[in-house]
């Protein structure tokens, strides 16, 4: 973080998506406990999948046809199932600028936020779609940290704070732990009491 002379904060954020800004993976624990036919329970599918999406599938050993099922009914994932977390926007509100670097796709990661009025807080999208390998592959952190002076990535998998801790960029763990995390919140009303900030934005 850096600090104008006048004493403001310059803040500018790096945000991973599922999980993180949106919570998005009891949609996702459902989906995979009925392709498994509920033998397994759901704490278990949710812990696999807060590592990883990849993970989860070579964990429980899916077959191409349960892959291709698990992509398509995610994809009909109503937006009332996928909230934004409790006091994210005021996060994002506070933020000089903010940007995303996710797995999911730029067409379901903007209908999302379009829905729930989010699209306007962000300078820039990075999705597979821009051909960076996946994290913890430092590519797309090092193209966003070049452009935008990353201050803060937030992320809630260990790989979402792996490539901002080989760039020097400080890290912030969601409802998870990691030693690759700077710092941990268990929820963003935390996140102004963490940093020593004051939100300038009226509560949510």
């Amino acid at each position: 973080m850096r600090v104008y002379l006048d004493g403001g904060v310059f803040l500018n954020i790096l945000w991973d998506f599922d999980g993180t800004l949106f919570n998005t993976y009891p949609a996702y624990t459902d989906i995979l406990y009925d392709l498994l036919g509920g033998k397994v329970d759901k704490s278990t599918i949710y812990q696999h999948l807060k590592v990883s999406v990849s993970h989860a599938i070579s964990t429980f050993q899916l077959t191409g046809e349960q892959v291709k099922e698990m992509k398509q009914k995610s994809k009909n994932i109503k937006n009332s199932e996928m909230l934004p977390f409790p006091d994210v926007e005021r996060v994002l509100q506070f933020a000089d600028k903010n940007v995303i670097m996710t797995h999911k796709s730029f067409h379901g990661v903007v209908y999302i936020l379009r829905h729930y009025g989010f699209e306007k807080y962000f300078s820039e999208i990075v999705t597979l779609e821009n051909g960076f390998p996946r994290k913890p592959d430092i590519g797309a952190y090092q193209y966003l940290h070049t452009k935008y002076h990353i201050d803060l990535a937030i992320g809630d998998r260990e790989l979402d704070l792996i490539p901002a801790k080989k760039l020097g960029i400080q890290t912030c763990m969601f409802q998870n732990t990691s030693p690759y995390a700077d710092f941990s919140l268990s929820n963003y009303e935390e996140f102004f009491n963490l940093f020593h900030l004051e939100s300038s934005e009226t509560p949510i």
